[in-house]
């Protein structure tokens, strides 16, 4: 029998294609089935008066602030505001080399203290040491300045630090909603066979928001088209994958900028990986495979609320830089715990997620940049079926366009937050732009991302120029 391999490779290409859609498909199904649930749910459930009095669980906020003095002052303000009650604040300046502590210490009146650390996780030493505050309306903030050692070593920092059951890990640049830790803390509360190990929640773009003294006071849709771009891929991410995946108990990944954990597993498996860039979804993997060999039920959580509001990157160059990094975290995270990849030992973690996650998260990226190489070499050769070409860029892009206008609706009909006329105009404009605005960066900083985890071992992090959300008018 002859072998076409020309046949076999745009097969390939198909049937890789229409997979990715038909994933797209269910777990959209599933997100607004559950998007619904959840709405209808929370309409009949009061948590406030038992969540704000002192009975509540106890959480720590943990923020890692490297270098952070354009919104150091501003952004803590904004975490002590929250409604929770029983709660204190534990922001770890991990060797900043700007005045990001003398700003804290000047603002919130601190002096240095004895302080008992149990030291569970090996960290980096203390510089200064730790602080509180003289000034009562401050009494949950505690400050730690340590010596560098990256934000996963600062977080582990705050681990060993934090008294509470539970601990809040969130990016110092990030704005916290005032009812986050209420809505975040739910799940854990709920009675349920399975222990809740972790729940993340979604996270919106405050790019040319009005920010005052560390409150959201009004949200704008960013001018900036890389900007808008990024927004439509949170809200398909947040609203349309990851509440699926936490209804399939498949979830990998809690956003780094905003995650709830119980400490106690956490500290168990030894705290947040220092060896890797992408410290927020292996910790994740890792409760996950130590909850699956420990034989314990368990559940990662997600709320479809908006609770906490990131700067995003509004140059390429920035931009590039952000998903490199991403893209080598998921890389190191799926090597190191290849043992529970298609394990059935595993169950849904081996079998599902991990196998999804490898295929259509790290190596579609891969197969996409190789099909468009594939494509201008039978331009090149004059191989090309012009019909069959064309149909298949139409569909792929249209269903891109309908995917994202699809969770525009669903936004709007669930948390609405861009309430000002024409916004939806605009985003659906944007949808028709972004398959050419971002994603052949997106394409192009994981390929690079591939190359430098492979060759260019010397790149850690990457650079991500931050322009203060109080100043950000992208």
């Amino acid at each position: 029998m002859n072998i076409n391999i020309s046949e076999i490779i745009q097969y390939f290409f198909m049937y890789f294609t229409i997979t990715a859609i038909l994933s797209y498909i269910i777990l959209a199904i599933i997100s607004v089935f559950e998007n619904g649930h959840y709405i209808k749910k929370n309409s009949f459930v009061n948590y406030n008066d038992i969540l704000s009095s002192s009975i509540s669980p106890s959480i720590s906020i943990i923020a890692p602030a490297y270098n952070e003095t354009l919104n150091i002052v501003e952004n803590v303000r904004s975490l002590l505001s929250n409604y929770y009650a029983n709660y204190d604040v534990i922001i770890v300046n991990d060797g900043s080399k700007d005045d990001s502590l003398e700003k804290l210490i000047k603002a919130y009146d601190l002096v240095k203290v004895d302080y008992i650390i149990n030291n569970q996780i090996p960290t980096k030493p203390l510089r200064e040491g730790v602080f509180k505050s003289t000034n009562p309306a401050f009494e949950k903030l505690i400050v730690v300045d340590k010596e560098n050692g990256g934000k996963a070593d600062a977080l582990n920092t705050g681990l060993n630090i934090s008294p509470n059951k539970y601990v809040a890990c969130i990016d110092v640049d990030c704005l916290l909603v005032e009812d986050a830790l209420l809505k975040m803390i739910k799940p854990f509360l709920e009675t349920t066979d399975s222990k809740v190990i972790a729940a993340g929640g979604v996270i919106q773009i405050a790019n040319s928001c009005t920010i005052k003294d560390g409150k959201l006071l009004d949200i704008n849709l960013p001018t900036n088209l890389l900007v808008r771009g990024q927004i439509l891929e949170y809200l398909r991410s947040f609203l349309m994958g990851r509440m699926a995946w936490s209804k399939l108990n498949g979830l990998l990944v809690i956003s780094g900028a905003f995650g709830l954990f119980d400490k106690k597993i956490a500290i168990e498996i030894g705290g947040y990986d220092t060896k890797t860039v992408g410290e927020d979804m292996e910790i994740i993997v890792r409760m996950r495979r130590h909850m699956e060999e420990q034989k314990i039920k368990y559940k990662v959580a997600y709320i479809p609320d908006p609770l906490c509001w990131t700067e995003a990157p509004d140059n390429y160059k920035t931009f590039i830089s952000q998903r490199n990094r991403w893209t080598r975290g998921t890389i190191e995270t799926l090597k190191k715990h290849k043992k529970i990849g298609f394990n059935p030992k595993y169950r849904s973690l081996g079998m599902i997620s991990y196998p999804y996650w490898l295929i259509y998260e790290r190596l579609a990226p891969i197969i996409e940049v190789t099909g468009i190489v594939y494509f201008l070499y039978l331009i090149i050769t004059k191989a090309v079926q012009w019909d069959y070409a064309l149909a298949f860029l139409v569909v792929a892009y249209l269903f891109t366009v309908l995917f994202s206008i699809i969770t525009i609706i669903t936004e709007e009909l669930t948390s609405h937050q861009y309430k000002k006329k024409g916004v939806g105009f605009h985003l659906i404009t944007t949808a028709f732009l972004e398959p050419i605005i971002n994603h052949p960066f997106i394409l192009y900083a994981a390929i690079k991302g591939n190359f430098d985890y492979y060759f260019n071992k010397e790149i850690k992090w990457g650079v991500m120029v931050r322009k203060g959300l109080n100043k950000s008018q992208s």
